[in-house]
């Protein structure tokens, strides 16, 4: 519905003329990281964090402010001890929760082998030896529980002693995984209970309750087979949880479920278009704010907790705009504090009133910033695909844009596979950086994007060269019919399933494109089955291994892989790889690059040895920038 009226009359963000100096990657670089932390114990000031990036020293300087709810000049903190409750502190101030590593598993040498103390071999008999950007070494975080006596934490208990699982998961978990029931006699903590081979093939992470008295540990959600995480209660004890229902498939419909101990609820199943990012329980223990991605942005939410009652799981929209809402930081009345962003701004903390979705700017970390620059018009198209349905495409124009004259046009290739193209604002894939640049960007959310259905969200699955290719050239080819649009100079760019995507692309797009750019791309399906690190990504995605010559939605699969289709090669192609990217490990880059070098298709490596599957820091960002946008400038 939606999708009509924006094609009816396209939004556009319209600016000032003040701002006239264009985003450079050094200025990108200089922008102040603004994240919520939380609201003080009288609920008066709003804490957050800014995180600034000192490219000479090549490494980020972190400050604390204080900023009134109801705004106002903003004070800089030392510490946040005494101005906001400590939440690792159970409710009657009797015990403290941390987490550190425990060694568990002799697998290094010197550890197998005391008297060869300068031995750094590792000895593995299974699965799950590296996972993201660092090798297993036999240690796992385990939480603690510590007697709290005069403020001072005494002698910790493990409550997970001798168990190979980790909590705070890893790669990305952090105290989140581990809370408090308020009734303070139990600790719910996540964790995914399998170890090794069985580890990687899985996503079946639980939520734990630690009994402290007792000391015993009962799986509060064994029946559910797949994600179980983000566990949060309200006041009264009510567990609210996110929570996907399939093993191995990462991707899967994210709903909050509430259990009041016996009786659980989804609270959000209701809704097909539908996948929460994270939620926040309201004042009232009734209401839980939820963001999630709808129709290419990300929007503020709230739903009703019924209890036991017969009302019915009610789901409004707060929101609505051409900006991402990333969090909910606190709430006080009417007035929620999140965290927004859009393509022309990083993210800053906004007030929300939860009553009419009225936004009003809390902080103003990089106001002076963005008012020198110039911003970029972005607008919705809606493109049909060859199956004939309607595909939302974002276009990101230059600043000062004039339709009377021709551009050079970048193809963008969202990464995922399922993960929203919304209004983001990326240090890396920056679209407001590259249309500064002089370059039109197409940013079209095909198949395998949440925020149009599950359909439409699971199309890619088993299929990666089929129907989500078609949908690229498909929004390429409709923007291309625009009189503003250089046909001449048409460039293609994406990394991870972006980066697949490019490969793919590279193969079968019949001379539309002069150039490509490949950021940590997939390129040869057999070799990234046999040594990425999260296996029940690629068995859901192919349908299972490629040696079972008996199912054919796996052999489809397998026979989609771009390095089956090098002999079409012929564009220019620059392709990055991360040396520490161990979810799509470095023979993929390096193959990709020696097939064009072999064929004699003008390429470039940029190769980052102390990289992961993202670029972290501030100075591989800066040469990242500046290769890219030199190979566009040669190529295109």
């Amino acid at each position: 519905m939606k999708k009509i009226l924006y094609a009816a009359g396209l939004v556009l963000i319209s600016f000032g003329a003040r701002a006239q100096n264009l985003l450079t990657a050094e200025q990108l670089w200089k922008l102040g990281r603004v994240s919520g932390i939380g609201l003080s114990k009288d609920k008066k000031n709003v804490i957050y964090s800014v995180s600034t990036p000192n490219v000479e020293e090549n490494k980020s300087t972190r400050k604390l402010y204080s900023i009134p709810v109801t705004g106002g000049a903003a004070t800089e903190i030392t510490s946040t001890e005494n101005i906001i409750a400590n939440d690792k502190i159970s409710s009657d101030g009797k015990y403290i929760l941390s987490s550190d590593a425990v060694k568990i598993k002799d697998i290094i040498g010197s550890d197998k082998y005391p008297d060869l103390k300068k031995s750094n071999a590792y000895v593995f008999t299974s699965l799950n030896y590296r996972h993201w950007d660092t090798w297993e070494d036999g240690k796992f975080d385990h939480v603690f529980v510590s007697p709290l006596v005069n403020g001072k934490a005494g002698e910790g208990k493990d409550i997970m002693a001798g168990e190979a699982f980790d909590c705070p998961q890893k790669p990305f978990g952090g105290d989140e995984d581990f809370i408090w029931n308020p009734d303070s006699k139990h600790v719910l903590y996540v964790t995914k209970k399998k170890f090794g081979t069985d580890y990687a093939v899985s996503t079946n992470t639980d939520l734990f309750e630690y009994d402290i008295e007792k000391g015993t540990t009962k799986n509060l959600t064994e029946d559910n087979k797949g994600y179980d995480v983000a566990p949060a209660y309200n006041t009264k004890g009510q567990l609210a949880w996110l929570q996907m229902k399939r093993d191995g498939y990462e991707s899967d419909k994210q709903d909050i479920v509430v259990s009041n101990g016996n009786f659980k609820i989804n609270l959000t199943g209701q809704r097909d278009d539908i996948h929460v990012d994270g939620f926040k329980w309201g004042e009232d223990d009734r209401t839980i704010f939820f963001w999630a991605p709808i129709d290419g942005t990300v929007q503020l939410f709230k739903v009703n907790y019924p209890g036991l009652t017969k009302i019915a799981v009610n789901i409004v929209q707060i929101t609505k705009g051409d900006f991402d809402i990333t969090g909910v930081v606190g709430q006080v009345g009417n007035t929620l504090v999140v965290s927004r962003n859009d393509m022309n701004n990083a993210a800053e903390l906004f007030t929300v009133d939860i009553n009419d979705g009225t936004m009003k700017p809390l902080t103003h970390v990089n106001d002076q910033v963005n008012n020198s620059l110039a911003k970029c018009k972005t607008e919705r198209k809606l493109v049909t695909t060859t199956d004939n349905k309607k595909m939302l495409v974002w276009v990101i124009y230059p600043p000062n844009f004039d339709p009377a004259k021709k551009y050079p046009t970048l193809l963008y290739c969202q990464g995922g596979p399922q993960a929203a193209l919304t209004q983001f604002y990326s240090y890396r894939w920056n679209f407001q950086l590259m249309a500064s640049q002089g370059y039109i960007v197409v940013a079209p959310n095909r198949r395998g994007m949440p925020g149009h259905g599950t359909q439409w969200n699971e199309q890619v699955s088993k299929d990666w060269g089929g129907q989500v290719i078609r949908d690229y050239l498909s929004a390429i080819d409709a923007v291309s019919k625009e009189p503003y649009v250089d046909k001449n100079k048409l460039g293609c760019v994406g990394a991870s399933f972006g980066g697949f995507s490019v490969f793919a692309l590279e193969g079968e797009h019949e001379g539309r494109f002069k150039t490509f750019i490949s950021h940590d791309g997939i390129f040869d399906f057999r070799s990234m089955y046999g040594t990425t690190d999260e296996v029940f990504f690629e068995n859901w995605e192919k349908g299972g291994p490629y040696w079972d010559k008996k199912n054919a939605v796996a052999q489809r699969s397998f026979s989609q892989s771009p390095s089956n289709f090098v002999d079409k090669w012929n564009t220019p192609i620059f392709i990055i790889q991360g040396g520490k990217d161990y979810r799509v490990p470095i023979e993929q880059g390096l193959q990709a690059f020696q097939a064009a070098q072999l064929k004699g298709i003008k390429s470039k490596l940029l190769y980052l040895p102390d990289e992961n599957h993202w670029v972290l820091s501030a100075q591989n960002a800066i040469v990242w920038q500046h290769e890219f946008f030199s190979w566009l400038k040669e190529t295109l």
